[in-house]
């Protein structure tokens, strides 16, 4: 049985290419639920949580987490909402940290476990990893609520090397190479994003109810695709779950 009750979709105005409302009835075909849609999450809430995003701006990618002191212009340029996403100074903001904002700004009578929130953001966020001890730009940070980052679709899957490469030998020729593999990865402003969101909602309502991670398999949707061409694969040529997660949906919404 689908322990959620119901799902809020919070919209981001920057990114029209997002149906919202088929979004919402994949979801609620799907998952058998009552979904909501409501406008973009910082529309409804005062001033404070414009100062409090920005301090979650990250501007050493090779350090842990350290709170930011914004400054007066950071935080007029939050209320803004301003999409840099294609900017050469793109703004990078702590997933986790930017998460737990969020959460404290919800209404106390819709912070429980049968309503799952989803706020799509055009910011970039990014979770550091221990591993290669640098921060690493995210579409997706898990849980409740889930923050599904517009511009981490298109910036943390990578681009074919070959690409980077070209682009390494021939900088002023930047729009004849994206030209060149225009198609093999995901850009602003692309059709296709609306498509691939619906992979990312099914990626965290099924973390959110069963606890388990994506999947190893390429041909399922919820795989975590690190490459744009695997992206493209899963989420718009295959476009389908493997045999095992599935049978774990119907599991889910049939009992």
């Amino acid at each position: 049985m689908l322990n959620i009750k119901k799902i809020i979709i919070y919209d981001e105005p920057t990114v029209p290419e997002i149906k919202i409302n088929e979004v919402k009835e994949f979801i609620s075909k799907t998952f058998h639920v009552n979904v909501e849609i409501r406008p973009n999450f910082f529309e409804n809430t005062n001033g404070e949580i414009f100062q409090k995003i920005a301090t979650t701006r990250i501007f050493e990618l090779k350090k842990p987490f350290e709170k930011h002191n914004p400054t007066v212009q950071e935080i007029q340029m939050e209320e803004s909402n301003t999409d840099n996403s294609q900017n050469e100074e793109r703004v990078l903001y702590d997933g986790f940290e930017f998460q737990k904002i969020i959460e404290k700004f919800i209404s106390p009578n819709e912070s429980n476990q049968e309503i799952l929130h989803i706020i799509f953001t055009n910011k970039l966020t990014c979770t550091f990893d221990k591993s290669d001890y640098r921060y690493h730009a995210r579409a997706l940070i898990g849980s409740n609520p889930t923050i599904i980052s517009t511009t981490g679709i298109i910036e943390a899957p990578a681009k074919p090397k070959q690409y980077y490469l070209d682009l390494m030998t021939n900088l002023k020729k930047e729009n004849e190479i994206k030209e060149k593999y225009k198609g093999e990865f995901l850009e602003y402003n692309d059709s296709r994003i609306s498509e691939v969101v619906k992979g990312y909602l099914l990626q965290t309502i099924m973390y959110y109810e069963t606890g388990e991670v994506f999947c190893d398999d390429k041909k399922c949707r919820l795989y975590n695709a690190h490459w744009q061409k695997d992206l493209i694969y899963s989420q718009l040529k295959n476009r389908k779950l493997c045999n095992k997660h599935q049978q774990k949906l119907q599991n889910i919404v049939n009992h």
